[in-house]
């Protein structure tokens, strides 16, 4: 356990830096920077810092505007336009003693968040937290109702994680870190600005390989917004498989059976179904386990949805198959990549002449 890593002042006097990466979030970035900029905490103690990714809507002007009214409020540019790059150039803009990241599309739900945090970290002397991240916004829709439902059980994300407990206590950081002491960064480096999506979980893989220690804080919860619909879900679940498949490749020791899950179910469903048209024996076992699979997400539907309405229920087993087969999706998709880009590797080196 690092013993100087921690904020080392005492809650009274630490200091925040608030890491806000976007892109196009002209719909939802007032709302989360208002809560932000409005913490029960003192402005000369705390700043938000906005790294916008060359945004084509109306973020700019927005977090323009919002200079006028707080000074504690800056704003940079992220030419490299992911949200690993957008970490990386605010953070080298940060002045504060700790840094943490929150996402434009956000609802900060206590405006003693940064409190909490500054506590959590002086009281638990972690060199960074973890937090809740649940999807209960306010007024969802019922497919977004659906969604929160899901990705909150066990088949909707890796048990391995904790950003749905709420449980005080030290924990792994991989899936769960995003506040740390600036020495963190002095030990590690960066984000690795090669990852659209996992660079989070990249970064605290390195966090992990260092010996450093992430304390999981329940009070300093961020709000997440569900996708509102099939398609942007999938899309969702695509970038979070493709990340994990950048990272198995970079992390071989990250990939875990719960990952491999959904891409090796997807290949059975649709391999199967194939194999299945020359094989009648396959033909009954893939009609089996798929017949299973719906079973039980209609039983999750039920189970889930039970206290939330008909409207929900309905709702939760086409939501699963969004998270599984759109995580298969961007997770095979990567892969190939990856293995195009070794074969191109080998065939570009130079052969030993003799």
């Amino acid at each position: 356990m690092s013993s100087t890593a921690h904020c080392p002042l005492p809650t009274a006097h630490c200091s925040i830096s608030v890491i806000v990466p976007v892109r196009n979030e002209a719909r939802s970035i007032e709302h989360t920077l208002r809560l932000l900029l409005t913490q029960h905490f003192p402005t000369d103690r705390y700043e938000v810092i906005v790294a916008d990714g060359a945004s084509t809507d109306e973020t700019v002007p927005v977090v323009r505007r919002l200079q006028g009214e707080f000074p504690h409020l800056k704003l940079v540019f992220n030419p490299g336009r992911f949200s690993s790059a957008g970490r990386n150039t605010a953070i080298r803009h940060a002045t504060k003693d700790v840094v943490v990241i929150v996402d434009g599309h956000c609802h900060v739900p206590s405006r003693d968040y940064l409190s909490h945090l500054a506590e959590a970290f002086e009281q638990s002397g972690a060199d960074c937290l973890g937090r809740p991240q649940p999807l209960d916004v306010p007024n969802p829709t019922p497919f977004q109702r659906a969604v929160s439902a899901a990705r909150s059980s066990r088949l909707g994300h890796n048990p391995d994680s904790d950003i749905f407990s709420d449980e005080a206590k030290f924990v792994e950081p991989q899936s769960t870190a995003v506040a740390y002491a600036r020495s963190v960064f002095h030990k590690i480096g960066f984000f690795d600005e090669a990852f659209d999506a996992c660079e989070d979980v990249e970064f605290n893989e390195r966090v992990h390989a260092a010996g450093l220690t992430c304390y999981f804080a329940p009070a300093a919860q961020i709000v997440y917004e569900p996708r509102r619909s099939f398609t942007a879900l999938f899309y969702q679940l695509g970038r979070y498989g493709s990340g994990r498949a950048k990272l198995a490749c970079k992390h071989s020791r990250s990939l875990t059976v719960p990952a491999l899950v959904p891409p090796l179910w997807a290949v059975w469903f649709f391999a199967g179904a194939l194999l299945s048209l020359a094989v009648p024996y396959v033909g009954w076992l893939w009609a089996a386990s798929v017949a299973l699979y719906c079973a039980v997400l209609c039983a999750a539907g039920a189970v889930l949805g039970r206290k939330q309405g008909t409207g929900v229920a309905v709702r939760v087993p086409v939501v699963f198959v969004a998270i599984h087969f759109g995580f298969a999706w961007g997770f095979w998709k990567e892969l190939a990549k990856q293995a195009r880009r070794g074969l191109q590797s080998r065939g570009s080196a130079p052969q030993p002449t003799g």
